[in-house]
């Protein structure tokens, strides 16, 4: 059994009972640098640092100290952004105890006022701070725990180059314990104090837009402006009613195949919370541009595979939805598509061409589903007048795995 103990910047004093007595009697603490030293000297238990990296090097730790009496500290509340859900993962809940601590989260929100179900929080700690993009909109409020002392100016760099300059931002350092301090001010003028920011901080954010800012929203269909593209591209309002028939839902994965400048994977991941997106592109710069435009609108973990399909989808993960954008005129795609989609998964395909056309409609004929033509026209000027410009038509195949 490992017990997870959670400590805040108030360590050992502000530890309960239960937190205490599970320290007292563990033949061995493992935690990081400074939670390993907030434990009182004379705590009888070897004190072990945590590895890095850690999601690859502490299976192997936890090994080394099987059959002792195995504690673990965590920051706060282990179950959020903690340690303790990545032990959950790797022993299973049997074997793992939990021992909670109020959390820097609903520290903050006490120390502002604010009510923690109306929170966006964002963890910079391992992952990319451009996922703040996603979530930065008018009147909103975000919590950034901070992956050190340069997060706060990084998010007021961010909020900046997204038209949020005059955002109230917060700086809370060792929240919780007898050195707390606050640092306020706008994104666009906050100071740094003396000696710079602590490492053990969290940054709160009122959104306030700049004059002239309008927020993308998170539907699907957002402007091609928006992208980065070279005119590959699947079209605003084709893209909409493509991901209608995507349907993404909470944590699901899409093949985004032919991703072209991303905009399909990019508006799934946008749409539904923990959604996923690979996108598969066979040439290098539109690769490139994929990943800068994910980067861009919020969704950094979109994943780019380089590489011509199908042989490029082989090893993927099974997927829960596919689009396929390009090489659509390929059966062999489209049947290598079918072959790995999970039960009720969605085949989205759209074709431009009419090799692409006869591909789809014969797959159709094969495994069902439906079919639509999308006619889509413009109103342009043509001189002191008004008329319709018509892209190129699509036929959309959608076909349902039951």
């Amino acid at each position: 059994m490992v017990t997870v103990v959670g400590i805040g910047a108030d360590g050992w004093a502000g530890l309960a009972e239960p937190g205490r007595a599970a320290l007292r009697s563990a033949e061995v603490v493992i935690g990081g640098p400074r939670q390993l030293g907030l434990l009182p000297d004379d705590l009888a238990a070897e004190r072990v640092p945590l590895p890095t990296p850690l999601v690859e090097g502490l299976p192997g730790l936890l090994e080394t100290q099987a059959g002792r009496a195995v504690g673990v500290l965590a920051t706060g509340d282990p179950m959020h952004h903690g340690i303790g859900t990545t032990l959950v993962r790797l022993l299973g809940p049997a074997a793992v105890r939990v021992i909670s601590h109020p959390g820097s989260i609903p520290l903050a929100c006490a120390r502002l006022g604010w009510s923690v179900e109306d929170v966006e929080v964002v963890s910079s700690v391992g992952r990319p701070l451009d996922r703040l993009r996603l979530v930065v909109a008018t009147g909103a409020r975000m919590l950034v725990l901070s992956s050190g002392a340069q997060t706060p100016e990084a998010v007021c760099a961010l909020l900046r180059d997204v038209g949020f300059s005059a955002s109230e931002v917060t700086v809370l350092e060792q929240i919780g314990g007898p050195n707390e301090r606050r640092t306020s001010g706008r994104a666009n003028t906050l100071g740094k104090p003396a000696g710079g920011f602590d490492p053990l901080n969290l940054v709160a954010i009122a959104a306030v837009p700049d004059p002239g800012t309008v927020p993308l929203p998170r539907t699907p269909g957002l402007p091609d402006e928006a992208y980065q593209h070279d005119g590959q591209i699947t079209k605003r309002e084709v893209r909409a009613l493509t991901l209608a028939r995507l349907a993404p839902r909470p944590g699901e994965l899409l093949w985004d195949v032919g991703g072209g400048a991303g905009s399909i994977g990019i508006e799934w991941m946008r749409s539904a919370r923990g959604a996923m997106a690979i996108a598969v592109e066979q040439r290098s710069d539109r690769a490139a541009r994929i990943t800068a435009n994910a980067t861009a609108l919020g969704v950094p973990d979109l994943r780019v595979v380089l590489g011509r399909a199908p042989a490029a989808l082989a090893g993927l993960p099974p997927p829960d939805a596919i689009f396929v954008g390009g090489g659509g005129s390929d059966p062999a795609l489209l049947d290598a598509c079918w072959a790995v989609l999970r039960p009720g998964g969605r085949l989205v395909a759209n074709a431009v061409t009419l090799q692409t056309e006869a591909a789809v409609v014969a797959r159709c004929g094969a495994l069902g589903g439906d079919l639509v033509r999308l006619e889509i026209s413009h109103a342009v000027a043509l001189g002191r007048f008004t008329g319709w410009h018509a892209q190129h038509p699509v036929t959309q195949w959608t076909v349902t795995r039951t």
